[in-house]
């Protein structure tokens, strides 16, 4: 039974908005998975070693890149009409197996954070449950009235679609990989003032405080700076929190701090010297590291410390895991401890390189990407390691690469028929 004409323009325009809105948070979900492929990596590890499978951990980062893919080649296809059949039903699969998983998180909280949507946007386990209820609620629709809408491109280029749009998933999570991320969504992203935990610590639980002391009856209020001698007849009665002020335009660049030990000693503030340059060696997985990296690594610190700039290694590694390495690797810099978390949030990569200038992150990038040849080279500077790499750059290049293939594409597939429709139409009969 035809529906009336009214209705099927009402389901027209609902189904053409579920296509848009359900491809839109695959096309999402899978882009800053595959943008940040590092992150998405350990996320993977923390869902298999919770559920006891650590022996797939080497599998990681094949299903961390192949699961951004196939969210955004179905998130496009839906999106475009493309396989308007096949499309919602591997959607329907693919939130059949994941929404029962994230109702187990929702139900345990097992992981804190499922990583649904990277580092981008963080949802509680009970919130990206109730998200996939709706995606699979939409899914459904489509499944039944997809099919009534037409596709953007035609039968016979829509594979086309599909590569591009693997193409372009697989040349940002390179960049990810190999570099670091084209969009930073960490709090230490480039252009952040990079201070010690130790100093911060200090303005929270001191500076933000007066301290107010007794002596003769008459009490008074002192900053930490001033806090009088109690020998003087002083007598310590109460402390209250004050707003701090705010910061001065000048130094309104946003902050994150990091504490870094040496030894169980708290040693940020000797190593984050926010008059002085820095380079940052990271060893998230110690163990992991390649001895090959050892030569470079040295070479590196030789160039950086020639050129005025402390070289510090910091490794989330045990004290046992530290020594060996150090006395495999020979290494001339100084190697100390912090949290394996903040280690990995300040830069991708096993190891990864951070430079910081004045307080400031200036770049970073992993250790594999820095120019073997740019070290031997006198003229070279530290700040220039890094000219190589423009994330905005690359990351605008990629896009509009991607989007004019497509719209190349749609113009090879859809503008020959109409040509030839227009000038094949069937003369009229002229009366006599």
């Amino acid at each position: 039974m035809r529906l009336p004409r009214n209705k099927i323009s009402f389901f027209t325009v609902v189904t053409l908005l579920m296509r848009l809105t359900v491809g839109g948070v695959f096309m999402f979900s899978g882009f800053v998975k595959a943008v940040d492929p590092w992150g998405t990596y350990y996320k993977f590890n923390e869902y298999l070693l919770t559920m006891g499978l650590d022996n797939l951990v080497s599998l990681s980062l094949i299903a961390a890149v192949t699961l951004a893919a196939a969210e955004f080649m179905l998130g496009l296809l839906l999106a475009v009409g493309a396989y308007r059949r096949v499309t919602p039903w591997l959607m329907l699969l693919f939130l059949l197996v994941m929404t029962p998983i994230t109702l187990w998180l929702a139900i345990t909280d097992a992981v804190p954070d499922c990583g649904c949507f990277g580092d981008a946007l963080h949802l509680s386990n009970w919130s990206t449950f109730g998200k996939n209820l709706l995606l699979t609620a939409g899914v459904v629709y489509l499944i039944i009235y997809n099919r009534r809408l037409p596709s953007i491109y035609g039968p016979a280029v829509q594979w086309a679609a599909a590569f591009f749009a693997f193409v372009f998933v697989v040349s940002v999570a390179s960049e990810g990989y190999f570099i670091q991320p084209l969009i930073d969504y960490r709090p230490y992203e480039v252009g952040t003032r990079l201070t010690s935990a130790a100093r911060s610590s200090q303005s929270v639980d001191e500076k933000n405080y007066v301290f107010i002391y007794e002596r003769d009856g008459v009490q008074q209020q002192f900053s930490i700076d001033s806090v009088p001698d109690e020998e003087d007849g002083w007598v310590y009665v109460d402390r209250r929190h004050i707003k701090p002020a705010e910061p001065a335009v000048a130094d309104s660049v946003p902050s994150h701090s990091i504490a870094v030990r040496d030894n169980g000693l708290d040693v940020s503030d000797m190593i984050l010297d926010p008059e002085g340059r820095q380079l940052l060696l990271l060893f998230p997985d110690l163990p992991d590291v390649s001895i090959a990296y050892t030569f470079v690594l040295n070479q590196l610190n030789d160039f950086a410390s020639a050129r005025g700039v402390g070289v510090y290694g910091i490794t989330s590694a045990n004290e046992e895991e530290m020594s060996q390495w150090n006395d495999i690797s020979m290494a001339s810099y100084p190697l100390y401890s912090a949290d394996d978390s903040e280690i990995k949030m300040l830069a991708r990569g096993n190891p990864a390189v951070v430079y910081v200038d004045q307080g400031i992150i200036r770049w970073k990038r992993t250790l594999s990407s820095v120019s073997r040849s740019a070290l031997n080279d006198s003229s070279m500077t530290v700040e220039s390691l890094s000219d190589d790499f423009d994330p905005d750059a690359d990351m605008m290049s990629i896009f509009f690469t991607f989007v004019s293939f497509l719209a190349l594409l749609l113009v090879i597939n859809r503008i020959p028929p109409l040509v030839l429709r227009l000038f094949h139409r069937k003369p009229k009969n002229k009366e006599s």
